[in-house]
C-alpha cells in the first residue's frame, strides 16, 4: 500500500496480489477470469457447478425478506457499488442480452481517498481488501447480498420480476 499526494488531494494506492486473488476466488469455487488494469483489477466470475442462481437479490421486495435479514453486504443498484467496500459489481448478459443467473463482474477499486474506511471504520489495508473479497464471494453463494435501488445491477435470485399488476 502506498500513499499518493496530489495537491490537496491524498489518494491510498493499493497493491493487490493478483495470484493471492486467484487463489481466494478458487477457494470461495468460482472459475474466473482475471483483467488487471492501472485502477482496478477486474474479476469475471462463473459458478458453473451451481444449479441455482448466484444469491444476488432485490432488499425492496418483502418476499425477499428473509435474505434481507442475513445478509452482510448491500449494493447500491444504480451504481453498482458494494457499500462500504472498493468493490463494485455488474451482471453478465449472454449475447441475446439476458442476464446471466450463475455470472458476475467485479471490479476492485485500487486508488481510494486516503479518509476511506471499511465497516467498522477500519483504514483500508490489501488485507483487509482480501477478507471483505473473500466474505462477498461466500455471500454471494450462502447467505445472499442485497441489491438496494434499480437501474444498472440487476437481482439475479429471489423474486426478480417487478411486483404489482400483470395485466
Amino acid at each position: 500500500m502506498q500513499v499518493l499526494q496530489a495537491g490537496q488531494h491524498k489518494l491510498i494506492l493499493l497493491e493487490l496480489d493478483n495470484d493471492f486473488v486467484a487463489n481466494l476466488v478458487r477457494q470461495a469455487g468460482f472459475e474466473f477470469k482475471l483483467e488487471d488494469r492501472q485502477r482496478a483489477l477486474l474479476l469475471d466470475l462463473i459458478a458453473n457447478d451451481r444449479k441455482s442462481p448466484l444469491l444476488l437479490f432485490d432488499a425492496a421486495d418483502p418476499g425477499n425478506l428473509g435474505w434481507f435479514s442475513r445478509c452482510q453486504f448491500y449494493v447500491d443498484g444504480s451504481t453498482g457499488a458494494v457499500l462500504q467496500t472498493p468493490i463494485s459489481v455488474a451482471n453478465q448478459r449472454d449475447r441475446s442480452g439476458h442476464t446471466l443467473p450463475n455470472s458476475i463482474r467485479l471490479q476492485i477499486s485500487k486508488e481510494l481517498p486516503a479518509t476511506f474506511r471499511l465497516p467498522g471504520k477500519q483504514p483500508v489495508t490489501e488485507q483487509l481488501v482480501y477478507a471483505v473479497l473473500y466474505n462477498l464471494l461466500n455471500a454471494l453463494l450462502n447467505t445472499g447480498v442485497g441489491v438496494c435501488g434499480g437501474g444498472v445491477v440487476k437481482p439475479l435470485a429471489g423474486r426478480t420480476e417487478p411486483h404489482g399488476s400483470r395485466n
